[in-house]
């Protein structure tokens, strides 16, 4: 339902027809904008997760912990969206399967939420990567600090790219599967991947560069 909140903003469905509706759709747009947020608080409110923060040089930063405290740990990136409902559905989804992972969610936005595009757009553009490489590397040694020996990373979108990234740059990563991202050729080339790195594309995925499949090398 939260999701749902951003999609309609992105998708064009409050349109203004006539200049007369300006006022009354800004108006609606501010209403609806106030509900999601609603929405947000109280799904955040019954979370089966657990808030953790987590050391990195000088700085700390909130994540997200579900799952059994010694099962095999991943690490689950966000899309640009930011830390919502639908990234938090897919990490507990995650810790679910087989025998039961600890999955861990970190913020790499610090409490930040994009509700339209051109919000998610801004944040992304916004993100220090090389410091999102470190919140990973950080918290995939929480994990393994906190009872999993072994500890994968996935992630969706942006977070493909991080996890792929991660691959190259983290060292403690055990194993990657990455979902429609590519890093850039200056944070990290996937040819030098020193972990296992499955990487999911679509097939009729028009968008070239970042989610271009021909940008991950052999």
């Amino acid at each position: 339902m939260i999701s749902t909140c951003s999609r309609i903003f992105s998708s064009g469905l409050l349109t203004v027809n006539k200049p007369t509706h300006t006022t009354r759709a800004r108006t609606l747009i501010h209403r609806l904008s106030g509900y999601c947020f609603q929405l947000r608080a109280m799904a955040d409110s019954a979370t089966p997760f657990k808030k953790v923060q987590i050391q990195r040089d000088d700085t700390t930063f909130d994540a997200y912990v579900i799952g059994k405290d010694d099962a095999p740990g991943i690490v689950v990136l966000q899309e640009w969206w930011g830390v919502d409902f639908e990234i938090k559905n897919h990490a507990e989804k995650i810790s679910q399967f087989d025998s039961g992972f600890k999955a861990l969610i970190p913020d790499l936005y610090r409490g930040k939420v994009g509700l339209d595009v051109a919000e998610a757009q801004h944040l992304m553009d916004g993100l220090d990567w090389q410091g999102a490489v470190k919140d990973i590397q950080a918290s995939v040694n929480w994990l393994k600090s906190n009872g999993s020996k072994k500890v994968g990373v996935t992630g969706y979108c942006m977070g493909g790219a991080l996890a792929i990234a991660s691959s190259v740059l983290v060292p403690e990563v055990n194993a990657v599967v990455a979902f429609y991202g590519v890093p850039s050729p200056e944070l990290a080339d996937p040819v030098n991947a020193k972990a296992p790195v499955q990487a999911h594309f679509g097939e009729d995925d028009a968008f070239v560069g970042f989610s271009d499949v021909k940008g991950i090398g052999n």
